[in-house]
């Protein structure tokens, strides 16, 4: 029993490690703008709550930890954002890259990556929610979008009129979306389906996936570094 508490603390500490290492590779000034950070916000927050409250030891101690507290949480957004562009910076242009930045979705999605793929290695991905069927390819722009068409046909046919398939090529050409404002762009998609709907959607979709083949999909940095860097910002 002495042991079991430790365990989720040592795996943070392990995250935050990790996600500290990959933003190092990326981002080589990073110490010394989270301690600027921490004196910065530290500083301003300490000096206005000295000036707020009374000055005695009482006050002086007061202040001390305000400015404690609040530059730690300062150095902990602006590690959380840097850390996650700089997870995006390593895996774009991969294989899967796209799957890794899906993976960030929090409750209410459901995602099956590489529900199509070519030996080009353009990949489609697909999204369940609550805005519809969404499908997300990444590689090739005019291949992926031939083979997005034909997923859209069969997706359509499943879900019936009453669902939107709607597709989302990754990309920085026109018309398509940063693998950085991907997460960002499906969330903000207008919702059209009901729970009950898209529980009854995804049923009906798992007749069309048990007749796919095994997709070839790595399992190596591409999620796992994305997926760790949110979960050490979150704790």
């Amino acid at each position: 029993m002495s042991n079991a508490t430790p365990a989720p603390k040592k795996r943070r500490l392990r995250q935050m490690r990790q996600a500290y290492k990959i933003t190092k590779r990326n981002d080589s000034n990073i110490a010394l703008i989270l301690l600027l950070t921490f004196l910065v916000v530290g500083g301003l927050f300490g000096t206005l709550s000295f000036l707020l409250f009374d000055s005695g030891t009482f006050g002086l101690i007061f202040t001390g930890l305000f400015g404690v507290i609040t530059g730690i949480l300062g150095v902990l957004i602006v590690f959380g954002r840097r850390a996650e562009k700089a997870a995006y910076a390593q895996v774009e242009g991969q294989v899967g890259a796209a799957a890794g930045a899906l993976q960030m979705l929090r409750r209410g999605w459901d995602l099956k990556p590489a529900v199509s793929f070519t030996k080009n290695q353009d990949v489609v991905h697909r999204v369940v929610g609550r805005p519809g069927i969404i499908l997300v390819g990444e590689g090739n722009p005019n291949r992926v979008r031939n083979l997005m068409a034909a997923e859209k046909k069969k997706h359509a046919r499943i879900a019936g009129d009453s669902v939107p398939v709607l597709d989302v090529v990754v990309g920085n050409g026109d018309g398509e979306v940063k693998l950085t404002k991907l997460v960002k762009h499906i969330q903000k998609l207008p919702k059209s389906i009901k729970p009950a709907e898209m529980t009854a959607v995804m049923y009906k979709l798992k007749a069309l996936d048990a007749m796919r083949p095994a997709a070839p999909m790595p399992r190596g940095p591409v999620p796992t570094s994305m997926k760790g860097s949110r979960k050490a910002m979150r704790g």
